[in-house]
């Protein structure tokens, strides 16, 4: 599929719901798919994340919403919707008996470009990377190196490059399923966002694995009629490449909140939209469930408690990619802007 990347593009809504809200057809005008955070009867098209919320959050759901008709398609164990602009996909694996998880992540991001390919979305914008026993070792090598040496020779084998146009992400461990990879993809490349407070997570030394992660802090996304998208990746308590506050889910929660206000100055530097921490939409991810309230304490006094980020956030039960995280914020807004050139 050709597309004139200088026509307009269609406007893609970014929308948090609870689950009565799904249920009338007025509020979700032409899905183009959806992540449900919970356990609820979610209608069919939506695909739901294998964590279980904790605390008192209710179940949630982030939506995509395109106002052209959308069109379900699949290939191998990927599916996804799409407007011929933007899709949403999803790629759900069991895990085997032999081979590994290395080559389990590198088949599974081989059938995410494939099916961007086949889409006609080549842009990643944002990943969300779920596996289960994400610490554990697996056989010499902590299960999450391993899944980050099969996600980067999938990078290699697709000719994808990274530093320039590297998508937000996040990799939780999960308590139940497989190897679940959710995207978000588009027409436009994503203007990559980092953080001054750390180093970028794609040139991490060596001592975190034989090869590194590859996300960056953040993407900003045009999303069509004047708007622009921020997209967080899961943020945690690391200054320069290191953990900090080991054992402190309070401290670590406030040091993810300064990492945040960092990316969002960095990604105002980049363009003329403005987003503010205490309207974020966000997703904890907190390790031991009792601390939940905990972390919602802190979001609270340095928020509000009536601030938009808190009314609307989703807290889930999940490991972090490192054994010394307790928790870790992903984040998304929009706002009108454009980008600098």
């Amino acid at each position: 599929m050709s597309i004139d990347v200088d026509q307009p593009l269609p406007p893609l809504q970014m929308r948090r719901l609870p689950p009565s809200a799904l249920a009338r057809q007025a509020d979700v005008p032409m899905p183009l798919g959806g992540l449900a955070y919970g356990r609820a009867a979610w209608p069919a098209w939506m695909a739901e994340v294998n964590a279980d919320a904790v605390g008192a959050a209710a179940p949630m759901a982030d939506l995509w919403l395109t106002g052209q008709p959308v069109r379900r398609g699949g290939h191998d164990a990927a599916t996804w919707y799409s407007d011929g602009h933007w899709m949403l996909g999803a790629i759900e694996l069991d895990e085997p008996d032999a081979g590994g998880l290395e080559a389990l992540a590198r088949g599974a991001y081989l059938q995410l470009f494939d099916a961007l390919r086949r889409a006609g979305c080549p842009h990643l914008l944002r990943v969300w990377n779920y596996l289960p026993r994400i610490n554990e070792d697996g056989g010499g090598l902590e299960r999450y190196r391993q899944f980050n040496l099969g996600r980067q020779r999938a990078f290699e084998d697709a000719g994808v490059g990274v530093a320039e146009s590297a998508p937000a992400a996040c990799a939780l461990g999960t308590r139940r399923g497989g190897l679940s990879l959710h995207f978000l993809a588009g027409q436009r490349p994503v203007v990559t966002v980092e953080n001054p407070r750390q180093v970028s997570a794609y040139r991490y030394p060596s001592t975190y694995g034989p090869r590194p992660p590859l996300f960056s802090r953040a993407a900003l996304a045009e999303l069509g009629g004047g708007r622009l998208a921020l997209l967080v990746s899961g943020t945690a308590s690391i200054i320069g490449h290191a953990s900090v506050h080991p054992g402190d889910v309070a401290e670590q929660t406030r040091e993810i909140l300064r990492n945040l206000e960092a990316v969002l100055d960095a990604a105002h530097h980049r363009c003329t939209a403005r987003f503010e921490l205490a309207a974020l939409d966000i997703v904890a991810y907190v390790r031991h469930p009792a601390q939940t309230d905990t972390v919602r304490r802190v979001l609270a006094q340095a928020l509000g408690e009536a601030s938009a980020t808190l009314r609307q956030a989703v807290f889930l039960e999940a490991d972090i990619c490192r054994s010394d995280l307790l928790v870790e914020i992903e984040a998304y807004a929009s706002a009108p802007g454009v980008l600098h050139g």
